[in-house]
Formats: structure tokens, C-alpha cells, sequence
């Protein structure tokens, strides 16, 4: 087992560029199924996430080859399987969007309950309401999702709750459905695009992604031969922007999307932070005292709820009293008795946790109790006085690239250590 040793005080700078997006990339590779062809993905984040799908994948018939550090090609003519068991999805939550893809590509899937970080309940009812109204038939069999359709008939669904795993979901089982299908109240986020554009790229016919309205026209095949780039990854740029105002430091943010961090760059220009912004790159420059602030997580184009546990670091520091609320899963504090470690005033109330600003955190060890907690754990030891270690970086390694090099680069003292 390994841990991350971190020494803080030193504000960050300099330069750092951002991986492809990890939300994007598990439902891609997924989608990558449907493709009677090969095709080339690039941009590709070197995670632990992506090697477990990479490895699904193979395990049910694709050909994969790497082509550089960053870029594959698949084909996955000749996939026969249509099941993926407890042992390939058991440490893997986006494995449920092999339902959709094997739904699409076979008339059938047989998906074990995923695994993952565990931040509480995560119903998948959305999803199974959209297979059904495209004709299939679902049955829960001793943790297995079993799900089969004669064909699948294009549908009109509509979403109970914003949710980017159905709406994602629903799309992947619609390509290839006979007729149009129309999602509505669907989820806008940046992935549910760029899985759209990868399907698109292949042969689909898929419009409104990025809006609240989404149509799907079935084509008979997705041929493929096409490149799909991964966008940057929109909660790696935001976990880089808040260490920056964090530990008072100056970064720039290169290889993002803007217009995708808007949510964020609002807030900490509004806890006093300088935020400037070009074509591709943001600079973020921190300030000398954190303004107090309430923030609420939200589908996009909201906050985002995978930003909650990296930014209450901030409001552990700040003037006065803070506060998050959030809006998305029922329960997402499981960071905060880590954070309690290390001196911070938090109060859970619900789904609201009240900050009292404090003048600093001291060093302790702390774990990573999910992916994003891990994330806000590395910002505590950032900007601590003396030395901090993180376990549990397993969950960390799941979604952020080298996050230790990268900091390292920005002048952060963090050493990945054998425990």
C-alpha cells in the first residue's frame, strides 16, 4: 500500500496542463462497444479507472492497441460476450454503462452491480426506466443486471432527475434502436457531450446534447474508422485551480475548456481570488485572505458536486462562516472527519455542512475516503503547517494522472511512499 507525505506552507506556481476527462473516457471506451469497427481515441488520462475498463474490455473480445502514452485504437468487431461479472466491474462505478453499450450493440447485457467510491445511495432506476421504454425487459438476479429486448424501439423518456449516468446510458442503448428517441430533462454536462460527439464521430445521429432535449435517430450500424480527442478534464483543472487559491499561490491552468469551469472561477473570484482566462488556459492566483462563501452543487451548469470536498479545504480557512449544501448525492461528508483532524470547524446539518473559518490547519494523517475526498485531502496537506499523510490514495489514483508529479511541478512538497 502506498501514501502520499505531503509538507506544506508553499503556495504553488508555475505552469500545469490537465489530462483528458475521466468522466468522459469511462463512458466512452464503453461506447467504443457499439462500433462494428475500429476507431481511435486520443487524450486518454493515464488512470487507474481507465486501465480496469481497458481490461474489461479485452476480457469481452476487443482488440486493443496502445498507440502512444495518451491514445489507443479499439476494435471491437468481433466481441462476442455480452456479460461482465462482480470480478471485472467490482472496483469500477462506470461499469454500468456497459449496460447501454451490450444493450445497443447485443439486444442483451448481463452487468454485476459496479463498485467504486461509496459516497451514498446511487440508485440506477433512471437507467433501467430508460431500457425499458426502448423495449427491453430488466430482471435483478443476486447482484446482476440482466437485460434483454426482441428490438429496441426509439422512445420518448423523460427524466425523473437530472442524472448523466442514465442520460448517458439511454443514448448508448438508443444508437442503434429502430425510430428516434427523444430524452428529456436530460443532463448538460460536458461528458454527456463528448460521448455524444465520439458516437456521432462513429455514425450516430445524435442532436441536443449539451441541452436539456436530446435526439437520438437510430442508425443500423456504427461503421467507425474516425478519431475521437478526449475533452480536458473539467474537475482536474478545478482541483488545480482551487490548490492554487488555496495555498496563495499563482497557476496557470492550461489545456481546459473555460466556459466549463465558469461555476468555479465565479466562486473564487468571489472568495477574493484572481481569476484571468484566455483561449485554453485559466490563471488563478490566490488570495491573502478567503472570503466567506455559501455554495450549493448542482447538475451543470451549476457547481459541480465532484468540486464539493476540494473547495471546503478553502472554506476551512475562510473569514467567518461558510457553507455547502449539496444537491446531488445524499451523502458526500464522509471527508469531513478527516478534515476534523486537522483542526477544521465543521458542522453537518443534512445535507448542508456549516464552516467556521479558521487562521490554519495543522498536519495529521488523514485517508482519502473516495476519489474527490482524496483530492481534497492532498489541498489540506497543501496548505497545513507541518507534515501530512494521505492513505487510501488507491481512490485518488482512480481519476487524477500523476497528481504528485504535476504538483511537484508547481513546487509542492509530495512524495508517493511505500506505507
Amino acid at each position: 500500500m502506498e501514501k502520499f507525505v505531503i509538507r506544506g506552507g508553499r503556495p504553488l506556481k508555475g505552469e500545469v496542463g490537465i489530462s483528458g476527462a475521466k468522466n468522459s473516457i469511462v463512458a466512452i471506451l464503453p461506447a467504443a462497444l457499439l462500433v462494428d469497427g475500429p476507431c481511435k481515441i486520443e487524450n486518454i488520462p493515464e488512470i487507474n479507472d481507465v486501465r480496469i475498463l481497458i481490461d474489461i474490455l479485452k476480457e469481452l473480445g476487443c482488440e486493443i492497441e496502445v498507440e502512444s502514452e495518451d491514445s489507443i485504437a479499439i476494435n471491437s468487431q468481433y466481441v462476442r460476450s455480452y456479460t461482465a461479472t462482480y470480478e471485472m466491474v467490482k472496483s469500477l462505478r462506470a461499469s454500468y454503462y456497459l449496460l447501454g453499450s451490450l444493450l445497443g450493440r447485443f439486444k442483451k447485457a448481463e452487468v454485476a452491480f459496479p463498485g467504486g467510491c461509496d459516497f451514498g445511495y446511487r440508485p440506477v432506476d433512471q437507467h433501467i426506466k430508460g431500457f425499458e421504454k426502448l423495449g427491453a425487459k430488466v430482471e435483478i438476479d443476486r447482484g446482476v443486471i440482466k437485460i434483454e429486448a426482441e428490438k429496441l424501439v426509439g422512445s420518448q423518456i423523460y427524466m425523473d432527475v437530472v442524472s448523466v449516468g442514465a442520460t448517458i446510458n439511454i443514448m448508448l442503448a438508443a444508437v442503434k434502436a429502430e425510430g428516434t428517441t427523444v430524452i428529456e430533462n436530460a443532463a448538460k454536462e460536458p461528458h454527456v457531450v463528448d460521448v455524444a460527439n465520439f458516437l456521432n464521430a462513429m455514425g450516430a445521429n445524435i442532436k441536443g446534447a449539451g441541452t436539456d432535449v436530446i435526439k437520438i435517430k437510430g442508425v443500423s450500424n456504427l461503421t467507425g474508422g474516425a478519431t475521437h480527442c478526449v475533452i480536458p478534464d473539467q474537475i482536474e483543472a478545478g482541483t488545480f485551480m482551487i490548490a492554487a487559491a488555496a495555498t496563495k499561490g499563482d497557476v496557470i491552468v492550461r489545456n481546459v475548456i473555460p466556459k466549463h469551469m465558469e461555476s468555479l472561477s465565479a466562486k473564487l473570484i468571489e472568495m477574493g481570488a484572481e481569476v484571468e482566462q484566455g483561449g485554453d488556459w485559466i490563471r488563478v492566483k490566490g488570495p491573502e485572505n478567503i472570503l466567506k462563501a455559501n455554495i450549493k452543487t448542482l447538475p451543470y451548469p451549476g457547481f459541480p458536486t465532484d468540486l464539493h470536498p476540494p473547495v471546503s479545504v478553502m472554506l476551512c480557512l475562510a473569514n467567518g462562516t461558510s457553507t455547502i449544501t449539496e444537491g446531488i448525492w445524499d451523502s458526500r461528508f464522509q471527508y469531513v472527519d478527516e478534515l476534523k483532524r486537522m483542526g477544521a470547524q465543521i458542522k453537518v446539518e443534512g445535507r448542508m455542512a456549516v464552516f467556521e473559518g479558521i487562521p490554519k490547519l495543522s498536519g495529521a494523517p488523514v485517508r482519502a475516503t473516495d476519489l474527490r475526498a482524496g483530492a481534497a485531502m492532498i489541498i489540506a496537506g497543501l496548505v497545513a503547517e507541518g507534515e501530512t499523510e494521505v492513505y487510501n490514495i488507491k481512490y485518488i489514483d482512480r481519476g487524477y494522472e500523476a497528481i504528485e508529479k504535476k504538483l511537484r511541478g508547481l513546487g509542492a512538497d509530495i512524495a508517493r511512499v511505500e506505507e
